[in-house]
């Protein structure tokens, strides 16, 4: 069984979804984005995919649409890449209906996050004293669906994890879902020191995928990267898999050389206030040209002036091409700040 968990060992990228002007899905550009992941670059890396993921609005997606959205990054990526699938709803029914929905739809696995809803579970909620406010979702997720699952382990804000779930809570996580099979680190980088030294002790195999792109040079040189599973693949993935490879080989003056080359300036920004972080992923990727639209689903926020000026001149540092300055000043002159 272990060796059987190694293969979820990958890249996963959490992929953002496109929106048309009217904020409907564009399904034609959720497409080529899909593509955009299957050429060799990514996809022989070990690279993976997550559908519906925060990254993705998955909260602001009704039941119809996460499942449409599994169906395309089938007819995409299935056979190629595994796929796992957000699955979150208000009611507990609910929820385990739209993983019931990935199941069916041909998902390899389910992206497993926290409740929603009102402060009880989510603001004001208490895991270490109150681990069965997620467990018991989680459990009735997996139990229905059969499929393995990713972990978004998120939480209040403390001062050793950040906003991941503190330590105790996820290993009881890990203990009582055998479906568990990889944990997102949502932490601090000192709690995600903690989180995986105690995820590679656990006695079966539940691989630790490190998430902020700010932090993979860092942990990479320490040995706690294994997998990984972030958005900012959405807008860096050439040079972050140039990345991944050269410490691959060995190549530290390499790794060392992309990693100085703007990369890590550029990550350094998108995580520099996490009120902002799917905001600064999406509007990433129209600048890379990737996505046709920056705008997320209301109430969620604009991007701003700044933000928009910022990254272009980021990701150019970085040497990554960014869209005509035209189409930069047309979105510019609708933004409210």
């Amino acid at each position: 069984m272990a060796g059987d968990r190694e293969k979820f060992i990958r890249h996963y990228v959490a992929v953002v979804t496109p929106f048309k002007d009217n904020f409907d899905v564009d399904e034609a550009a959720l497409r080529r984005h899909l593509r955009y992941f299957m050429q060799p670059a990514f996809k022989d890396a070990g690279g993976a995919v997550i559908i519906n993921p925060e990254a993705g609005e998955l909260f602001y997606l009704n039941r119809e649409e996460k499942r449409r959205n599994v169906e395309i990054a089938m007819e995409e990526c299935g056979g190629k890449v595994p796929v796992f699938a957000g699955a979150i709803d208000l009611r507990t029914e609910d929820a385990v209906k739209v993983a019931v929905d990935a199941r069916d739809a041909g998902a390899s696995g389910l992206f497993l996050l926290p409740p929603i809803g009102m402060m009880d579970i989510t603001s004001c909620w208490d895991p270490e004293r109150y681990p069965e406010i997620w467990l018991d979702l989680a459990k009735a997720q997996t139990s229905a669906a059969g499929l393995p699952a990713i972990v978004h382990p998120v939480a209040g804000r403390t001062p050793t994890f950040g906003i991941g779930l503190p330590l105790a809570p996820a290993l009881l996580m890990c203990r009582e879902i055998p479906e568990i099979v990889g944990w997102k680190m949502t932490y601090s980088y000192e709690g995600t020191k903690i989180v995986a030294k105690a995820l590679k002790n656990v006695e079966r195999k539940v691989a630790v995928l490190i998430a902020t792109g700010r932090y993979f040079h860092d942990h990479l040189a320490t040995g706690i990267l294994e997998g990984t599973l972030s958005g900012s693949y959405n807008y860096a993935m050439e040079p972050m898999m140039a990345h991944l490879d050269a410490w691959k080989r060995n190549d530290i003056v390499e790794a060392r050389r992309i990693w100085d080359s703007g990369l890590y300036d550029l990550h350094a920004y998108i995580y520099s206030d996490y009120s902002r972080l799917h905001v600064r992923y999406k509007l990433a990727t129209w600048l890379r040209g990737l996505i046709p639209s920056p705008f997320m689903r209301p109430p969620q926020p604009e991007p701003r002036k700044e933000e928009v000026m910022a990254l272009k001149d980021l990701l150019r540092k970085t040497g990554l091409g960014v869209i005509e300055a035209d189409a930069v000043a047309h979105v510019v002159e609708r933004l409210k700040r």
